[in-house]
C-alpha cells in the first residue's frame, strides 16, 4: 500500500464518517483510528504516517493593513538535562498502563525506590499484556508517559536515579 492508496482511504473514511478501520493485505497491516478533528494510520509494514487536517487560514481582507504584533517574549532557558539518569524505554510500540487494572494504584510513582526487575508499567500490545521491570535499583525521578497513551518502541518510559 503506497502512500496515494492511504490518503484516498483516509479521505473514503472522513467522508462516510468512520471512526476505525482495520486493513489486512499479506503481511501488511493498516488500522486507521480517528479522534476528534485528528486521524491516524498505523501501518505495521511500512513508516507510520500521520495526516492531520489542515485548519482553514482566512484571507486578509483588501485594503487591509497589517499591525504590528508585539515582539515575541525571549524564550525560557532550556532545562539542564539531568545528568546520571537511567532511561527506561519501551521495547515494543503498545498502549502504556500505570496499574494493572483499572482503579489500581500505579506500579510506581515519582520517588518511589525500585529494584531490578520490579514492575513498573504495562504495555498493552495486540490484547497481550506486557510488564516492564526496572532494569536498575533505583529511584523513580520522571514518569514519561501517561496512563492509557500509545507509545512508540524506544519511547522513554521512567527516568530512574541509579543507586550509588
Amino acid at each position: 500500500m503506497n502512500l496515494k492508496e492511504l490518503k484516498e482511504l483516509i479521505e473514503f473514511l472522513e467522508e462516510k464518517d468512520i471512526a476505525e478501520f482495520e486493513l489486512e493485505r499479506g503481511d501488511v497491516k493498516v488500522r486507521v483510528k480517528r479522534a476528534g478533528e485528528h486521524t491516524m494510520v498505523h501501518s505495521h509494514a511500512e513508516p507510520r504516517f500521520y495526516a492531520v487536517p489542515a485548519a482553514p487560514v482566512a484571507a486578509p481582507e483588501v485594503g487591509a493593513v497589517p499591525i504590528a504584533s508585539a515582539p515575541a517574549a525571549p524564550a525560557a532557558p532550556a532545562a539542564p538535562a539531568d545528568e546520571g539518569l537511567h532511561s527506561v524505554k519501551s521495547p515494543i510500540v503498545g498502549t502504556f498502563y500505570e496499574a494493572p487494572s483499572p482503579g489500581a494504584p500505579p506500579f510506581v510513582k515519582v520517588g518511589d525506590v525500585v529494584e531490578v526487575g520490579q514492575v513498573l508499567c504495562i504495555v498493552e500490545a495486540m490484547k497481550l499484556l506486557n510488564e516492564i521491570e526496572s532494569d536498575v535499583a533505583g529511584e523513580i525521578v520522571k514518569k514519561l508517559a501517561s496512563n492509557g497513551q500509545p507509545i512508540e518502541y524506544g519511547q522513554e518510559l521512567f527516568a530512574i536515579r541509579p543507586k550509588k
